[in-house]
């Protein structure tokens, strides 16, 4: 198998240790240290907890600490491991520019297992997050910030993600629906494949504070590249019922954070209809979101799983 066949395979399946190994290997050929950290793994494995296993960790911690300079240097300047795994960046974070689509692009092939993504916004005073209620257009849809071109938006790349958290990164409507048309325009550079047909792999979404709107969300449920999402963050997006209603499209979620939207009794009633309903585990939204009305449409909601209901019952 080649370099890069075990590559994708170990970010398709990262607990598979035999094609570790195998990888291991081919590192060790290369003088790679991290061949040695994989070796290191895979013996704590097979180490009963105590001194034994303390004793490789602090190997493991020593080598790590010899070798995070250089391998933090091979990312592009500007782009952050978040996380490692065998010395590998896993997780990554980039500040947003009008070059971070490019960074991005530059960091996989660096970090060819970085399977999440966290776009860091500009400078920001967080004191001025309280104000951006009052920044939309003529029709009522939140406006990105100065600093977000949706265009620059449209050119990133998604796909190669698992998790994706653009929290405080002010997209709004504008910037949602130039996301969810991202996929299309990847899809015509790859020569027509309906990437944006599929389903993506996104199982993570975190756009807290990101201002999409009822029309941002409604545009990202509309593709089938983000619907599979199980969990979601949508804390003070703007929302009404009518993004609720848009909801419906990602059929399974198990964790929903709808905090700081007021979406009224309307938007519990449209909460209830949710195909997901039965199988959310976490939901995330206060009763001044919903109205004592909604609060009490919550509270006896028998499809809601038994701890969430049990939760209303008690507002």
């Amino acid at each position: 198998m080649t370099l890069g066949a075990l590559e994708r395979t170990l970010r398709e399946r990262p607990d598979d240790l035999a094609s570790w190994l195998v990888y291991g290997d081919r590192l060790k050929e290369r003088g790679d240290p991290r061949a040695e950290l994989i070796r290191l793994a895979e013996r704590r494995a097979r180490v009963a907890p105590g001194g034994g296993r303390k004793a490789v960790e602090r190997e493991i911690d020593a080598l790590v600490a010899e070798h995070r300079e250089s391998w933090d240097a091979e990312l592009p300047e500007g782009v952050s491991a978040r996380e490692r795994r065998h010395g590998f960046a896993t997780a990554i974070a980039v500040e947003w520019e009008d070059d971070a689509p490019m960074l991005i692009e530059q960091a996989l092939r660096a970090a060819p297992f970085a399977t999440s993504l966290k776009i860091v916004p500009p400078d920001a005073d967080p004191a001025e997050f309280g104000y951006w209620d009052d920044d939309t257009d003529e029709d009522g849809e939140p406006l990105p910030s100065a600093e977000v071109e949706a265009a620059t938006l449209a050119t990133l790349d998604l796909a190669p993600f698992t998790s994706v958290d653009l929290s405080y990164l002010r997209v709004g409507a504008l910037g949602a629906k130039a996301l969810a048309v991202s996929s299309y325009f990847r899809s015509e550079a790859a020569g027509g494949q309906t990437l944006a047909a599929a389903p993506g792999r996104i199982g993570a979404l975190d756009l807290r504070y990101c201002h999409v709107g009822d029309s941002g969300l409604a545009a990202l449920a509309a593709n089938p590249f983000f619907t599979g999402v199980r969990r979601l963050h949508l804390q003070h997006n703007a929302l009404t019922a009518k993004g609720v209603r848009a909801l419906h499209a990602f059929g399974d979620l198990t964790e929903l954070d709808l905090r700081y939207n007021e979406i009224g009794e309307e938007g519990a009633e449209a909460l209830l209809a949710a195909p997901f309903l039965g199988s959310l585990t976490r939901l995330l939204l206060y009763a001044a979101d919903v109205g004592e009305a909604g609060a009490r449409r919550l509270a006896a909601a028998s499809p809601l799983p038994p701890v969430l209901r049990s939760y209303w019952r008690s507002v």
